[in-house]
């Protein structure tokens, strides 16, 4: 993000009444229009993180994000393009309940409405589109969805350094700042369940996770690399057994194992392969690929994958 442009996030947040899909609008107190919740990415935040900051600040609900569903590009008064990256979020009853919400100089109110209702009031076409981006997952019979996220470990003191075992390799200090930097990120997408390689550059990246989130870490070598390197790793029962919980996780491991855990994310989806895979586990350091199913079919395919990398 080096351009002139500014960036910002936000959401199609989403729930359902009665059987019926409704969509939340904002209304703008000093614009007197009818938006998205969105806003202005905070120093060092990834976009996701903003959506889920932002979503919250104006609506008073958590919400944790589904599936990315639009960019929207457009030139402010002062000729700077405006870059929005938005994500899907489901607002269960027990988030909309805790909300604070009241009216206040930026937001005069939010409102549930219809999708018909919500594309005829929203005062800008970049939202309508944004909208109807959404709503072509909802005709194909997606809305509710859950992520596994693929993780490469934070950076570890080289093997040319270490003399012990290579599973016993620790996080560098740049490592550990990567691990407590992942934390927030990996929350905003709902992570519940956290499964590590045994190797300690792996657990210690997630365990800044795993005490914020009050969870503890299911270690396995079956995502190790020395199991990958004997050929006695077995990813496909970890990634079936993720799919079918049907529930948010993050898997966390090594470079030279990533491309077989999105592989069998692919093969117990029934999902095409393609280079797309490729890039998907083709990652840096402490960076992240979420990958978002179906939770009422996850047999369908993927939905949509996205990749995040920590700016440390």
């Amino acid at each position: 993000m080096t351009d002139t442009a500014v960036y910002a996030a936000g959401g199609v947040v989403w729930r359902v009444v009665d059987g019926k899909l409704k969509v939340l609008v904002i209304h703008r107190t000093a614009y007197a229009d009818v938006t998205l919740p969105k806003g202005k990415v905070d120093p060092g935040e990834m976009l996701a993180e903003t959506a889920a900051r932002e979503i919250f600040e104006e609506t008073g609900i958590r919400v944790a994000l589904g599936i990315p569903v639009g960019v929207s590009r457009y030139r402010m008064p002062n000729k700077r393009q405006k870059i929005v990256h938005y994500w899907a979020a489901e607002a269960t009853e027990d988030a909309i309940r805790a909300s604070a919400f009241v009216p206040n100089k930026e937001i005069a109110a939010i409102e549930w409405v219809g999708p018909k209702r919500a594309l005829k009031h929203l005062s800008y076409p970049v939202d309508v589109e944004i909208l109807e981006n959404f709503l072509k997952f909802v005709d194909d019979g997606i809305l509710s969805t859950f992520p596994i996220v693929v993780l490469r470990h934070a950076k570890a003191t080289a093997r040319e350094d270490w003399t012990g075992a290579d599973a016993a390799r620790p996080l560098t200090a740049r490592g550990a700042k990567q691990a407590n930097a992942l934390v927030s990120p990996l929350r905003v997408f709902g992570v519940r369940k956290i499964v590590s390689s045994d190797a300690v550059r792996c657990v210690t990246t997630v365990t800044p996770l795993a005490a914020s989130l009050g969870k503890e870490i299911e270690r396995t070598a079956l995502l190790g690399q020395d199991a990958w390197e004997e050929g006695t790793s077995d990813v496909r029962s970890v990634v079936g057994k993720r799919v079918r919980s049907r529930k948010p996780a993050v898997l966390c491991s090594h470079g030279p194992v990533l491309p077989d855990i999105l592989s069998e994310l692919a093969l117990a989806t029934g999902t095409l392969r393609g280079s797309y895979l490729g890039s998907a586990s083709a990652l840096e350091v402490g960076a992240f690929s979420v990958v978002h199913l179906s939770r009422t079919n996850p047999g369908s395919g993927i939905v949509a994958i996205e990749t995040h990398e920590t700016k440390l």
